[in-house]
């Protein structure tokens, strides 16, 4: 599943509550365009953040998650071995978005959250056959921002007790941006293309998890979508980044985990690190 603000407002988790309303066709999914005359919620900004700033006396949501620091951008470039290093040297808690995204499945509707209902009523096979690279990037949810309200919500939920740092390659810099209390508090990891080739083709070449992710489709072909997918993706975020003027790394294997991580610390303020260890790189 790959999804990216689309929440009702003041709703909350809504998790075992589904609405059985589906869309009269699957076109979103299987052309990457949505029918004619459906509205799509703003990428920028949706009901539930909107929302959102009526909570808690009115506080700005920035202001409650400014202990939030945001880990975005390509699929394959190390984000979730950083996450766990940073959070085995600095005691952050980590938010993972593939792990939470299991828990939207419950809290999609088909009319707030098009993309991702449709992805979810596809079979893999049907995701990745017979659709271009580009057909298949504009249909992603989260370029449509329709999982950034679930994040937020699941944030706001949580107690501040300890810097969180979300891992999670759907975030786009648009939808975080008015969540930031300074440019640094995100960081976006873009991979070469040749680093992130060859950790997918790592990743996948375990033939059970390739079957999950692309059914009965070739998977030769389905890696070769992908990998063309992900660099629109890539494209996408960097063009956002630089409009707003935050900061995008470079992944291309020549740092080292240590040096990537007290890097993003400092960028992230996390203070003196408990110890140092060892690191290596996924995500």
């Amino acid at each position: 599943m790959t999804a990216g603000v689309g929440a009702a407002p003041n709703r909350g988790p809504q998790i075992g509550r589904m609405r059985t309303c589906v869309p009269s066709s699957l076109s979103l999914i299987l052309t990457g365009r949505p029918e004619k005359n459906k509205t799509v919620s703003s990428p920028a900004i949706s009901a539930g953040f909107r929302g959102m700033a009526a909570d808690n006396r009115g506080v700005h949501p920035a202001r409650r998650l400014s202990h939030v620091r945001w880990l975005a951008g390509g699929t394959g470039s190390g984000k979730s071995t950083l996450a766990r290093a940073l959070a085995e040297r600095y005691d952050v808690v980590i938010y993972d978005g593939d792990r939470a995204e299991r828990s939207y499945v419950s809290r999609c509707t088909a009319h707030e959250q098009p993309y991702l209902w449709a992805l979810l009523q596809a079979s893999p096979a049907q995701t990745w056959n017979s659709r271009s690279a580009q057909e298949i990037f504009e249909s992603m949810p989260s370029l449509h921002g329709e999982t950034f309200g679930f994040v937020v919500d699941d944030l706001l939920a949580m107690r501040p007790e300890r810097p969180v740092v979300v891992d999670d390659f759907r975030t786009l810099p648009r939808e975080v941006a008015p969540l930031l209390t300074w440019p640094e508090q995100a960081a976006f990891l873009l991979p070469t293309p040749q680093f992130r080739d060859r950790a997918l083709r790592a990743r996948f070449a375990d033939v059970r998890r390739a079957g999950a992710n692309w059914g009965d489709s070739d998977h030769d072909e389905a890696l070769a979508l992908r990998l063309g997918r992900d660099e629109l993706w890539d494209a996408e975020v960097r063009r956002q980044a630089v409009e707003l003027h935050l900061p995008v790394v470079a992944i291309d294997g020549s740092r080292d985990a240590h040096d990537l991580v007290d890097d993003l610390a400092a960028r992230f303020r996390l203070g003196r690190p408990r110890f140092r260890d060892s690191g290596t790189q996924r995500s």
